[in-house]
């Protein structure tokens, strides 16, 4: 619904190029934002040159010139210059911004003057698993500092799931009612793809081998993704079932650098060296999203072991593809697939090992899983999530609508 006069909502736009779950966010729900504006004006804080999406008449850009963008900066180990902070502080100087809003406090700057502002908190992770997400002192004060900062300058918090949302009253010590939950979505081009020969081709391109079923894990190749736990279940499955499991593969599908985070890449290598699994647990890399409808339709489930998850978007492109997940139980992603999933305590490994056994040896199970996919799907969308950051950015504003 339009207000009766527009605000002008000033957003930092610098993550919509990044490459990691909030990356794909910015670009799901600010990109809805941006196509029914309700009659508001948007001035995006960039530093590069905008895209597409955002040359539209009712998009202000403005270029802030920066030694580093904030992806190539690693952010999140705190290499981003404070010149570089300070340059987008004072390019908000002199703006007649009504709010402001940061689609992520990867990148949060102190805005300038009074301007009320919404932070969006995709979890607290980094305070629940510390060791394991920052293991370096540097990276552990930068991040404590700002998001300390972020959290006290923020008029409200915004967050995706309500898992999130109690992690954040948890660690963070946020008030519950200052705390807002919209949920994500996969982008549209995420559906299911029946060619066979698109399928095929996707596996080659990635160097997988043909005629194999496969478990796939996409995402960060981190020690709080639990990977060394999925490879340890996956190990014991194949190791007790090799009769019925014998064509079963394991696909880590993740930029083994980091994208700026902590990767523990080379101790996944060893442990699957360890088990003597080299030919049938494969790391293709980072996947492009041109390829990954084909994957995630090709494979038998797609794995989210993580010990914590904000929201968990490759299991809701999962099962926008038509593929059932396996997860950690009684978190964000559980919240998120439903009862097209199976859950495990992510501790367990041999718990790990009975849910792969069970999705790969039930035929009657996997189509069940199957079935529940595109309906939960379907309750998730990317215009409804922007329609609920229009609806709170009013509110917090001062200007229901």
């Amino acid at each position: 619904m339009a207000v009766s006069s527009g605000l002008t909502i000033g957003v930092d736009a610098t993550t919509w190029w990044n490459r990691r779950g909030f990356g794909r966010f910015t670009r799901g729900q600010l990109g809805a934002m941006l196509a029914e504006p309700r009659g508001h004006r948007f001035v995006l804080f960039v530093d590069r040159d905008p895209v597409e999406e955002m040359l539209r008449p009712h998009v202000d850009v403005v270029r802030v010139n920066t030694s580093a963008t904030v992806t190539d900066a690693a952010v999140a180990d705190g290499s981003r210059g404070i010149g570089d902070v300070l340059a987008f502080r004072h390019a908000t100087a002199g703006r007649m911004l009504d709010i402001f809003w940061f689609p992520a406090v990867y990148s949060w700057f102190p805005v300038s003057g009074r301007i009320p502002s919404i932070v969006t908190f995709h979890d607290a992770i980094a305070e629940h698993f510390t060791k394991l997400v920052l293991p370096s002192l540097r990276g552990r004060l930068f991040w404590n500092l700002k998001v300390w900062m972020a959290k006290r300058s923020a008029r409200h918090v915004a967050t995706v799931s309500q898992a999130a949302r109690e992690e954040i009253v948890r660690f963070l010590h946020s008030p519950r009612e200052k705390i807002s939950v919209i949920l994500e979505a996969a982008d549209s081009r995420f559906k299911p793809v029946e060619n066979g020969v698109e399928r095929s081709a996707a596996r080659q391109n990635l160097g997988l081998p043909p005629g194999r079923r496969l478990i796939l894990y996409v995402g960060g190749l981190a020690p709080h993704k639990n990977l060394a736990g999925l490879i340890e279940g996956f190990a014991q499955a194949v190791g007790k079932n090799g009769r019925d499991l014998g064509d079963l593969d394991l696909v880590l599908a993740g930029d083994p650098k980091g994208d700026g985070f902590h990767s523990n890449v080379e101790e996944l290598h060893a442990l699957v060296a360890r088990h003597g699994l080299g030919d049938r647990v494969h790391f293709p890399g980072f996947v492009p999203d041109a390829a990954l409808p084909a994957l995630y339709s090709d494979a038998l489930a797609v794995a989210m072991p993580a010990f914590s998850e904000g929201f968990g978007l490759p299991a809701a492109e999962a099962i926008a593809c038509g593929t059932p997940v396996i997860a950690t139980r009684g978190g964000a992603v559980a919240e998120v697939v439903g009862r097209a999933g199976l859950f495990f305590d992510p501790h367990d490994p041999v718990a790990i090992a009975r849910t792969i056994t069970e999705i790969a040896g039930d035929d009657a199970l996997l189509d069940r899983l199957r079935r529940e996919c595109l309906p939960r799907s379907a309750e998730l969308s990317w215009s409804r999530s922007g329609a609920a950051m229009l609806d709170l950015l009013e509110a917090q504003a001062g200007r229901p609508s």
